[in-house]
């Protein structure tokens, strides 16, 4: 265009501009306000002027071609202008080379912008001119000034925040927000910290913004913390303190400063304070220094807010003059080290605050709306009174909507979606925050391909800014389109930024926060240059906490909300559109989303983690994932120091909706919304409710009133520590009635007065299942009293009334320390009590009762019926008082224990239930109650335990305390007897030796520090003769550790205080000596030789089998001797043990002797000089012993007179001589003797510095030991070299070499023993060195007579072979080659060689082909080439060979082998391979890509392999074309045994006939497997018509088919026919239980295997099963998992003797539906595994698999995980296994098992695992 025409046009359309926007000049003003933030508009004009409009557009051109871009974008998207006019005006104005020439560029000057706030400031910076002095009266006159000018300017900029633009035309229409304080720092203590309420009610927004400063306080620093998620409207409170500030309303303050940290992060140089607030806010018309002044004597009227600290990106740094960052300045305004007194105000999302904010900081939490707040918005928004009363309806209607509403940010979206659907305009609401958001992008445009664009635009720019860490843009990076898009809408806004005195440009950013990550979110789920993985990125799980290595909080924390709303099914159509994608496409990237929180879902989450997933799942609205997480939540679920809002508790409660099991909600110190309980109504799993948090007060108590009747299961309610007043238990009062379920209330330190507290305790009677009632000093433990025995009872009406009261009778806890009682007053408490009501816990400690007083109330325990404990401590009881009270007790029946220290003043009497309340207990849970017998039962509840220590007894005090003990033991029998820590001494326990025989059957007697000598010890071995309870004498001289255990007690019985694992009683002591040897442990002593005799001769009379375990620091030759001499005086000893004790290099031999001194020896293990074990044998005839000296520095000089030594054994069967220093010299030693040394089972000679030589050395021995069958050695870091004999005669012999590093020199010496060795059979050489030249060598010289030789070979060099020449090497072999085996993937080569080489081999070669062999498969397609186009008559004598080989081949094995069209010779080769091999039976071809035209050589191939008895096309991607060329090759394969089809693609209808067509003729068929192929119903109902034609079927396997039903019944009909079937696998298909019921009639006699899981079978279905199963006595294995069988378990009524594994794995089985369960075990004595895992199973089916474990003989498994067995049936199946049961491993990972008590019982029975992985040992 030239110069005069463009003159012309943009003249025209400048005057058309001009014309348009007089229409308009309100949108025109608020153009100019966007692109230019500083400029001051006159907005009185009546009339809009031409003259001002034009002002106005010079002022916008004036700013440069991106800001005039846009602005005619803007004009063309929101005014009407016509097309032709749109084209003009982007084409001539919207070019960059033609911006300068337009006419108005240089007449008129547009006024350079407005500085800050509207006030021109000074160009001279801070500092660049030296300082005047002023007098006080001038000073004061600046400072003056300044004040007013920052009023003036604040006025100016924050009325332009509240004017035009914005919804909320007026200052008077912003709505506060709930503010909470944090009960710590909150300024006044008459405030509830809440303001709630009417938001006009509220003491006006005034009062509210005042309330945020505690005015009272002098103290530096003044710093107030502004706490709230994104969207709560923290910057839009701080504007609106600045607005209130600016008018008059908060003049406490002279001077108030507002900064924004993301204004502050583009400041990179340092700065002063005084250059902070002038330079950078608002400077002074003259000398800064003398305001600076000012404003530091008067710091305690200024107020500096800076919004934004969680934005914070450069960390602080600090220069001279004390300048800093700007971080560094607030860190010294907060410390108080700058500008000392002000007041500081900060916002910040929740998170980690930074070091420097004082701790006594006040924090403020902003809540957002509540539902008044909300109606309040939604009236100022709809200005018209209908609309307004309308969208009032829909709100107060719609729940969700007033949660979303919740955020102030999403009010406004969430009224301009309701405004448009009142305007018809839209016909429901969105239900989530992403779907409002999109119903609002989707009001921007009607133009789809605009708003596509625009969309993508926007969201390209969002994502980007959140990757960098930006939230203010320039002008440069928003294109011009995308930039007035955001305008027209909103979505953008405009500010200036001076980064300098003299430098100042204007910042865009996004409206609000949320916003950004919306279109970031959008951008990545639409854009196709995001690809799947760097979406998957993006969704993460950010925890409310940052870690300390992060200087702020991520900036994309909703993005995965955002996504996960997208991801959402009613999206995809709007994304669709966005995209121009179809919905696959979109659906492939929902479905990335969904399953990245899926597999978040299975982790272990903190709590911050899962409120934002529940959030995350609620936007998918995806039921299965709300599903699975609600599944996968702990069951104790808690919430630690973060805030919640109403909407994070509404997420939670949304997905607990979802789950089937109880759960417990633990909130914790969380700042929490006063409103956030009303989201828990109707939440109906929560069992457990606890808050812990000095920020909920009486509001909140007020919210959860309103929730806690609709929670039905819920038993226990905590509300500690919560400031709970008053006004809040007279909401609590109100609502507790309401929940009768409850047993347990804590109101624990919430200041509560009396008046309060009886209040609480009137509502007792109103709950009758609460059990306890805690309020700080006061516990009240309630519990029902004879509910059992009334109902038992049968009496009449009248009873029964009774029995009601009772029912209601209460149990009470009284503590009575330090009330100055005496012994007067005892008589009178005892009358008290008794006439009160029953006691659960009485505490009388800390008083002066004496020993009389004591022993009164001693003796009125058994008249009390105290439930659980009575304390008499510290009452200065004396040691004879001691015995009192242990004789006052006698009479009472529920002692449990009687613990009492005077050392400690400690007089404790601990009791048990009443047996009336234990036959209660044991009838709610019988199981429990019958695996004890009555009479063990009975013994154990009157079976107290004494424990008497620190009490001084000395000698002279054993007849007296023995006399109380007898008196004690005469009404109930004594469990446990601790007299540890007294001064008894040999004399005083040898007086109680003598009298422990009338104290009856103890469990455990500890004497422990009472200063026994060894002469004291030995007098007491023979009580383990006299008294038949002791199984166990532990002693410790050096630590004075004395205990006697009986059968079945732990080593702490007494010292750790917990329960006995088992009854006590003579009843048991049968089975105990059954299952338990007796043992004496003495440690930490010092023996000499004649100690021995004395020991020997002590433990002569005791019973056997009997273990003796001794630790001596130091142990002599003679000592050793000496026991060993002794030892043939006990034949009962099964074990003897030496450990931590040090022996001498002699020792080896003297126990390599013991055989000749005590035949009956077993096992002789001795480890590093200073651990032997011995074991025995009840009779002397061994069929062998074990010796083993591991790690006793044995060298060679040892071994002649050890073999001689063990060689007088004449049953040795192993010998572990590991990690000595024998090297090649002791192995040559060791093969010399081997032949006077029969051993029959292994010699281990590993980590002894062995070389080569050894090894070769050990071959050349091999033909001089005919016993030996294997050989392994490993001259690597494993260092293994161990030889195995066998007695056989004959035995064949197998040789492992590994890592040997064999030299060409070697290879000879190789051979030779090889071919000497004429039983070896097989020879492994793995990375040995050996290469193909000495592969060569060694085929070409091992020979024998006779016989087959298994060579198999592993080397590097295999992975790249060259076959031709490994088959060259193969020909030079001395043996004839009949199998082959190839794998380069593991670099392996298999041989077997046949001896003597026959020319013509009758034995057919198996050829293994392994598709890693690349080498291997260029080799063929060489060779197929060759005999293609050679002369029959070419003397080739490798081809030649691969014919003569093939002739009989029977077996080829083809895997993840490529046959393509590019190259055909591989598929003729098999071609030629399958037409060659006659007698080829099975065939094998899986994994493999096979084209159209190599299946036709394939399938010509296979017609001509009549002889085929098994066939495999597994995992093939074959077309349907393809499928029916193979199928059709199987017509003539009549003789087919087994066919395997699984991954085969056969949905299509005409594969699937050919293929039934084909099953017809194949009579003989054994096994048909056709998994995963999606066959259906109606292929199933074809294949089903056949079956009965091949009745020597054995196996099938049709899982993963998508049959249902129908196809299900037809195929249950068909099998009537299949007698022979032996297993059926069908899981995986949708069958129910008609086909259960079907199957059930029809089961095959001789099934073994019957797989059903994931059947969709319920209990009618598997019961039924289980019915007919009775009829197949054959079976071994049933599996029913993965359905749901919670009605009822299946169970048999027959014999199953064979049954070795049940699966009923995540069956929702209860404890009711498997009460026949162990009755069922029973009757399958030959069951291996049980899987129960994923159940619902508790204590009383734990108590029932405890009674049938030692009977039991075969089982190796019980799977228990994931159900509901407490501790207490943990315990039980603990004491199942101890009572003879030979399970390995019984897994309870994950059951509701606290994790010290399941350390505790892994410890003491290591075959429970609570582990996630299986801790079973593995075999060896």
């Amino acid at each position: 265009m030239d110069s005069e025409s463009f003159q012309l046009d943009s003249e025209s359309l400048w005057a058309w501009l001009v014309n348009l926007l007089s229409q308009n000049s309100e949108g025109l003003s608020d153009k100019v306000r966007f692109f230019i933030p500083t400029v001051d508009l006159d907005c009185n004009n009546e009339a809009p002027d031409p003259e001002v409009i034009r002002q106005q557009l010079n002022m916008l051109y004036a700013q440069g071609p991106a800001t005039w871009k846009t602005f005619i974008h803007c004009v063309c998207m929101e005014c009407d202008v016509p097309l032709e006019l749109e084209v003009s005006l982007l084409s001539i104005w919207g070019q960059e080379d033609e911006f300068s020439r337009h006419p108005g560029a240089g007449e008129e000057s547009c006024p350079g912008p407005r500085l800050h706030h509207g006030v021109k400031r000074p160009t001279q910076s801070y500092g660049s001119s030296p300082r005047r002095k002023h007098s006080r009266k001038q000073q004061l006159e600046l400072a003056k000034k300044y004040l007013e000018l920052l009023k003036t300017s604040a006025q100016q900029y924050h009325g332009e925040c509240w004017g035009a633009g914005h919804t909320l035309a007026s200052p008077q229409a912003y709505i506060p927000p709930i503010l909470q304080w944090s009960r710590d720092t909150a300024p006044l203590d008459t405030w509830e910290g809440v303001t709630g309420g009417d938001p006009e009610e509220a003491a006006d927004v005034d009062v509210i913004i005042q309330d945020l400063f505690n005015f009272r306080t002098h103290k530096a620093p003044q710093v107030t913390v502004l706490l709230g998620k994104a969207g709560m409207g923290k910057t839009t409170l701080v504007r609106r303190l600045c607005w209130r500030w600016a008018h008059g309303q908060l003049d406490r303050f002279q001077a108030v400063f507002l900064f924004e940290f993301r204004q502050l992060n583009l400041i990179t140089h340092l700065l002063t304070l005084p250059q902070l607030l002038f330079d950078l806010y608002l400077s002074p018309e003259s000398d800064p220094d003398a305001v600076f002044q000012y404003l530091e004597e008067n710091a305690h009227r200024v107020l500096l807010i800076f919004d934004g600290l969680d934005e914070v990106i450069h960390a602080g740094s600090v220069g001279v003059d004390n300048a800093g960052s700007a971080l560094t300045l607030f860190s010294g305004l907060c410390r108080g080290t700058l500008l000392q007194g002000c007041w500081v105000m900060t916002t910040s999302r929740p998170g980690k605050l930074p070091s420097f904010v004082p701790t006594e900081a006040a924090m403020v939490y902003m809540w957002g709306f509540d539902g008044l707040r909300v109606e309040k918005y939604v009236s100022h928004f709809f200005s018209d009174l209908l609309m307004q009363e309308l969208a009032l309806a829909e709100m107060r209607a719609n729940e969700h909507l007033r949660g979303i509403c919740a955020v102030p940010a999403l009010c406004k979206v969430a009224c301009l979606c309701l405004r448009r659907l009142l305007s018809g305009s839209s016909t429901a609401l969105p239900p989530t925050v992403t779907q409002l958001y999109l119903k609002m992008a989707e009001t921007f445009s009607p133009n789809e391909t605009l708003l596509a664009k625009s969309l993508l635009g926007l969201g390209k720019v969002a994502l980007g800014g959140l990757d960098t860490g930006k939230v203010i843009f320039s002008v440069e990076d928003i294109s011009p389109p995308v930039m007035a898009f955001g305008v027209v809408h909103s979505l953008l806004t405009s500010f200036c930024i001076r980064n300098h005195p003299e430098h100042q440009k204007i910042g865009y950013a996004f409206a609000h926060f949320s916003l950004q990550e919306f279109f970031a979110a959008l951008y990545l789920m639409a854009s196709d240059t995001v690809d799947k993985d760097t979406l998957t990125d993006y969704v993460t799980l950010n925890s409310r906490w940052v870690q300390r290595t992060k200087a702020k909080l991520g900036l994309s924390g909703q993005i995965p909300t955002f996504l996960s709303g997208l991801a959402s099914h009613a999206c995809r159509a709007f994304l669709c559109h966005l995209t121009e994608q179809d919905e696959a496409w979109v659906g492939s990237r929902q479905a990335v989303v969904v399953q990245v929180l899926r597999k978040l879902a299975s982790r272990k989450l903190t709590g911050p983690k899962i409120i934002e997933l529940s959030h995350c799942a609620a936007e998918t609205q995806e039921l299965e994932l709300a599903r699975f997480i609600a599944q996968s939540l702990p069951f104790q679920l808690s919430f630690h120091n973060f805030p919640l809002t109403r909407a994070d508790l509404a997420a939670v409660a949304n997905i607990l909706e979802h789950r089937d099991v109880p759960i417990h909600l633990d909130f914790d110190g969380c700042p929490l919304e006063p409103h956030c309980p009303e989201a828990l109504v109707g939440c109906g799993q929560v069992e457990t409710l606890s808050f812990k948090s000095r920020k909920c007060g009486d509001a909140f108590a007020e919210a959860l009133c309103r929730s806690l009747p609709t929670m039905g299961s819920l038993k226990i309610l905590g509300l500690t520590r919560s400031k709970i007043t008053a006004r809040g238990i007279s909401h609590l009062v109100q609502a507790l009635p309401l929940c009768s379920q409850l047993e347990e209330v804590s109101l624990n330190d919430n200041q509560l007065k009396d008046p309060e507290v009886l209040s609480l305790v009137e509502l007792l009677p109103c709950l009758p299942k609460l059990q306890k009632l805690e309020e700080s000093d006061l516990i009240f433990f309630l519990s029902l009293a004879t509910e059992t025995a009334t109902k038992q009872s049968g009496a009449p009406d009248l009873q029964d009334k009774d029995g009601q009261k009772k029912e209601q009778s209460r149990s009470l806890e009284i503590r009575l320390q330090k009330c100055q009682l005496r012994v007067h007053d005892a008589e009178a408490l005892v009358e008290l009590f008794q006439k009160g009501p029953r006691l659960e816990e009485v505490n009388l400690s800390g008083n002066h009762l004496e020993d009389e007083g004591c022993r009164l109330v001693a003796e009125a325990v058994a008249r009390l019926h105290i439930a659980q404990k009575l304390d008499l401590s510290d009452n200065k009881l004396s040691r004879t008082g001691v015995a009192c009270v242990l004789r006052a007790v006698s009479t009472c029946g529920t002692l449990e224990e009687l613990r009492v220290s005077l050392l400690t003043n400690t007089v404790v009497l601990t009791f048990a239930r009443e047996p009336r309340e234990q036959e209660g207990s044991h009838k709610r849970g019988a199981p429990l109650a019958s695996f004890v017998s009555p009479v063990a039962s009975e013994q154990s509840r009157s079976s107290p335990r004494v424990r008497l220590t620190h009490c001084g007894f000395l000698a002279k005090h054993m007849e007296g305390l023995s006399e109380a003990l007898r008196a004690s033991c005469q009404t109930h029998h004594l469990d446990h007897l601790d007299l540890s820590d007294n001064s008894l001494g040999d004399e005083g326990v040898a007086i109680l030796a003598q009298l422990l025989p009338g104290l009856g059957f103890l469990q455990s007697l500890n004497l422990s520090r009472n200063g026994l000598s060894l002469d004291g010890v030995f007098g007491l071995i023979p009580c383990m003769s006299s008294l038949q309870w002791v199984f166990h004498f532990d002693v410790s001289l050096e630590s004075d550790h004395i205990l006697l255990r009986g059968a079945g007690t732990g080593r702490d019985a007494l010292t750790g205080g917990c329960e006995p694992e088992f009854p006590a009683g003579a009843q048991l002591l049968e089975s105990r000596q059954r299952h338990t040897s007796r043992s004496f442990r003495l440690q930490e002593c010092h023996l000499e030789p004649l100690n021995f005799g004395c020991l020997c001769a002590a433990l002569e009379k005791c019973p056997g089998p009997l273990e003796v375990q001794l630790s001596c620091k130091t142990l002599s030759d003679e000592s050793l001797e000496a026991l060993l001499q002794h030892l043939p005086r006990l034949p009962q000893l099964s074990l003897l043990q030496l450990s931590h004790t040090v022996l001498s290099s002699r020792s080896p031999f003297l126990l390599a002797d013991i055989f000749n001194l005590c035949p009956r020896v077993q096992k002789v293990q001795l480890r590093s000089l200073c651990h032997a074990v011995l074991q025995f044998s009840s009779k002397e005839e061994q069929e062998g012993v074990c010796f083993g000296f591991p790690e006793c520095s044995l060298r060679q000089e040892h071994m002649e007179p050890l073999c001689y030594a063990l060689s007088r054994c004449k049953a040795l069967s192993q010998l572990d001589l590991t990690d000595n220093r024998l090297g090649d010299g002791g192995l040559r030693c060791i093969l010399g003797c081997l032949p006077q040394m029969p051993i029959s089972g292994w010699l281990d000679l590993s980590h002894n510095s062995i070389s080569q030589e050894g090894v070769l050395c050990l071959l050349e021995t091999l033909p001089s030991c005919p016993g030996v069958c294997e050989v392994s050695v490993s001259l690597g870091s494993e260092q293994n070299f161990r030889v195995h004999f066998s007695k056989e005669e004959g035995a064949r012999t197998t040789l492992r070499l590994r890592e040997c590093s064999f030299s060409p020199e070697h290879v000879s010496r190789l051979a030779s023993s090889l071919s000497q060795a004429r039983r070896l059979t097989e020879l492994s050489l793995t990375r040995c060195h050996l290469d193909l030249p000495q592969l060569t060598k060694l085929l070409s010289l091992v020979t024998q007579p006779a016989g087959f030789l298994g060579l198999r070979l592993e080397e590097p060099w295999l992975a790249h072979i060259n076959l031709p020449a490994l088959m060259e090497a193969c020909a030079q072999a001395s043996g004839c080659l009949t199998e082959l085996g190839i794998s380069e993937g593991q670099k392996q080569l298999w041989l077997r060689l046949e001896f003597p080489h026959q020319a013509d081999n009758s034995e057919a070669m198996a050829l293994r082909w392994d598709p890693a062999s690349g080498a291997s498969r260029e080799w063929l397609v060489a060779r197929s080439r060759r005999l293609a186009h050679c002369d029959p008559g070419t003397d080739h004598s490798l081809t030649r060979q691969l014919v003569e080989t093939c002739a009989r081949l029977q077996q080829l094995s083809l895997s993840q082998v490529n046959f393509s069209d590019d190259d055909d010779s591989r598929s003729r080769l098999l071609q030629y391979l399958l037409l060659c091999s006659c007698e080829l039976k099975s065939f094998r071809l899986t994994s493999s890509h096979v084209s159209t035209e190599s299946l036709a050589y394939l399938a010509s191939g296979l017609g001509h392999c009549c002889h085929l008895e098994e066939l495999d096309f597994s995992n093939n991607r074959l077309c349907e074309e393809n499928i029916e060329l193979l199928i059709g090759a199987l017509q003539g394969t009549c003789r087919l045994k087994r066919l395997h089809l699984s991954h085969f693609p056969l949905e299509a209808s005409s594969s699937l006939a050919l293929l039934i067509q084909g099953l017809s003729h194949m009579t003989l068929l054994q096994h048909l497997c056709l998994r995963h192929n999606k066959i259906g119903d109606v292929g199933m109902q074809s294949l089903a018509a056949i079956l009965p034609r091949l009745p020597g079927l054995r196996k099938l396997d049709l899982s993963w088919n998508n049959i249902g039903p129908a196809g299900g019944v037809q195929l249950a009909k068909s099998l009537t026919h299949c007698r022979c079937l032996e297993e059926i696998t069908l899981g995986h298909n949708a069958l129910g239980d008609p086909t259960a019921l079907g199957l059930a009639r029809r089961l095959p006699p001789q099934l073994r295997v019957l797989c059903l899981p994931f059947s969709h079978l319920g209990p009618e279905g598997a019961l039924s099963l289980a019915q007919a199963l009775e009829q197949c006595p054959h079976i071994e294995e049933v599996s029913l998992a993965e359905n749901n069988l919670a009605g009822g378990v299946p169970h048999f009524c027959k014999r199953l003797p064979l049954l070795r594994q049940i699966n009923l794995i995540s069956c929702k089985i209860e404890d009711q539906a498997a009460k026949h369960l162990a009755t069922n075990l029973m009757l399958c004595p030959g069951l291996e595994e049980v899987l129960l895992s994923w159940n619902l199973l508790g204590d009383e089916v734990a108590a029932e698999l405890a009674q049938v474990l030692p009977q039991m003989g075969q089982l190796k498994k019980v799977d228990l995980e994931k159900n509901q067995i407490t501790a207490r049936g943990a315990r039980l199946l603990a004491q199942g296994l101890v009572q003879g049961s030979c399970v390995p491993v019984i897994r309870l990972w994950k059951n509701p098992i606290p994790a010290d008590v399941a350390q505790s019982l892994q410890s003491q029975e290591p075959r429970l695992d609570f582990a996630f992985f299986d801790q079973q040992p593995q075999a060896l």
